[in-house]
């Protein structure tokens, strides 16, 4: 009878570890959400960038009621979708991440110095192209780890 106690008292305790460890995140689904993020990301990213540089009324209006001459639509168009091709590059990533931060960081300034109240549009998709990077680029992750 002591036996089947200790036997199931251990069989109890295997049950519970089993239960409480939590499965570790996949490589396989790290990436699939990374580059999930990173096109949509990267999709938003270059149609904003073609279509400034292509002058869509639009976009060169924005620039204009943000303060910026029309004349500048094409090199801010140009400079986004350079930023955003590196992005998209693997063996350049980091360095289109760290461009884009800097161009959205600027984004988000501007909307929060002519009081837009749309100001954080900017700074997720910021957050979004570190997120994105992050779930797609082992060796960010594993830097990051260090």
């Amino acid at each position: 009878m002591q036996t089947t106690a200790t036997t199931q008292r251990s069989h109890a305790s295997t049950e519970t570890t089993r239960t409480t460890t939590a499965a570790p995140a996949t490589g396989r689904g790290m990436l699939l959400a990374g580059r999930i993020i990173t096109g949509f990301v990267s999709l938003f990213l270059l149609a904003d960038g073609v279509l400034r540089t292509a002058h869509f009324a639009p976009y060169v209006d924005g620039l204009v009621q943000f303060g910026y001459p029309a004349h500048l639509a094409t090199p801010i168009g140009v400079t986004l979708t350079l930023c955003t091709l590196l992005y998209l590059v693997p063996r350049t990533a980091v360095i289109g991440a760290i461009l884009l931060t800097g161009y959205l960081g600027g984004a988000t300034a501007t909307h929060v110095r002519v009081e837009d109240p749309n100001f954080l549009f900017a700074a997720v998709f910021g957050v979004l192209v570190w997120v994105g990077l992050y779930l797609r680029e082992p060796r960010l992750r594993a830097f990051l780890r260090a």
